[in-house]
């Protein structure tokens, strides 16, 4: 982060380049860069993010949005003002290595 709070370009690309199979060290990082701090709560996989119209929480939710396959799976909801719900997978994420179609008959 700069010394004005707001996070640096390559804290930003690494949010957007984040593994996705790895939700909760994404959210942990997120966690140590956001501005007001007590407006990023997790308790859980459920997280209540305020961006309290800080331009720098807003820009990491920009990076997070284009951190897609992370945002398909732990975005809940949003609603004006700068308000987010995310819920983190509660089981790990197994992405499939392998992506053979099944031969018909055989699951």
């Amino acid at each position: 982060m700069d010394r004005d709070g707001y996070p640096e370009d390559d804290e930003l690309q690494r949010i957007r380049e984040w593994d996705w199979k790895d939700p909760y060290g994404l959210a942990d990082y997120i966690a140590t860069l956001w501005y007001y701090p007590d407006f990023w709560h997790r308790e859980g996989h459920k997280i209540e993010a305020h961006t309290g119209g800080w331009s720098g929480n807003e820009s990491i939710i920009e990076a997070l949005q284009q951190n897609e396959m992370w945002w398909l799976w732990c975005w809940w909801s949003s609603r004006r003002g700068g308000h987010y719900e995310f819920k983190l997978p509660e089981e790990p994420i197994d992405a499939p290595t392998d992506s053979k179609p099944i031969p018909s008959g055989e699951e």
